[in-house]
């Protein structure tokens, strides 16, 4: 028959066995999740390099186009300069030649406003003349296969 104490002993021997077992099963566990743990981080420093050689290649990249901008403004504020220059040689001959030049051409001008509004005015007249409502827009009474061509739309509006 088996005593008590050879009972207990039997008894710490299978705990102690289950217990080495849940260790050994933990400590595969954790050396499997290291194992995964130090690919990804080893994966995640690859994309980083990675990213890294990115982001230098479109610093530099800026940097050239910084250079470039750099270039096109110096080279705009020597245009820059040259036009001023030719605007004074421009203003030093320019008000003679300007007030000889638009003398006459005032009362052309006035002439040309003043028939333009006559027309404008015998065109909305004829158009109410006829029965037909006027056509909305700034040329009452013209005709509005013109507008088509311009506006290039068959309705005759404007976008």
């Amino acid at each position: 028959m088996v005593t008590a104490v050879q009972a207990a002993v039997v008894a710490a021997a299978a705990a102690w066995v289950i217990g080495v077992g849940v260790a050994v099963y933990v400590m595969l566990k954790a050396a499997r999740l290291m194992s995964e743990t130090s690919t990804t981080v080893t994966g995640l420093r690859e994309r980083g390099d990675l990213l890294i050689e990115r982001a230098n290649a479109a610093i530099d990249r800026a940097g050239e186009q910084i250079t470039k901008t750099e270039a096109v403004t110096a080279s705009i504020e020597g245009v820059t300069a040259t036009m001023s220059e030719l605007d004074g040689h421009l203003t030093a001959l320019a008000p003679p030649a300007a007030t000889q030049a638009s003398a006459p051409a005032r009362p052309l001008t006035w002439a040309a406003a003043l028939v333009y509004g006559i027309r404008w005015a015998l065109g909305t007249r004829r158009t109410e003349r006829q029965g037909t409502a006027p056509q909305a827009g700034p040329w009452p009474g013209r005709d509005a296969g013109r507008r088509v061509a311009l506006t290039g739309r068959a309705d005759g509006r404007s976008r």
